[in-house]
């Protein structure tokens, strides 16, 4: 039962990400302050899910292929986050 619900979760946060593309689709969402917000909200986002599908891969065992999936997607998604997240931050210091 753990294994099926920790699978699930990881895999309902791979598409997650993608939804930044539609609210780009609204004016509100490109002006500074809003764009900011809801870029580093995502980042934070990804680089947890991230976090989480390794840890429930190797501390919670749950070692089935479509987890192993999740775990390159999530583990991607996490390095782009903190990429994109240093670019935001690097150029303020």
């Amino acid at each position: 039962m753990k294994t099926k619900i920790l699978t699930t979760i990881c895999t309902l946060m791979i598409p997650i990400p993608w939804t930044i593309l539609y609210l780009r689709s609204f004016a509100w969402a490109l002006e500074s302050p809003a764009a900011e917000i809801t870029i580093s909200c995502y980042c934070i986002f990804m680089i947890f899910s991230g976090l989480f599908t390794i840890l429930s891969y190797f501390r919670g065992k749950v070692q089935n292929t479509l987890m192993k999936l999740c775990l390159v997607i999530n583990g991607l998604y996490a390095m782009g986050g903190v990429t994109l997240f240093a670019m935001m931050i690097l150029p303020k210091l």
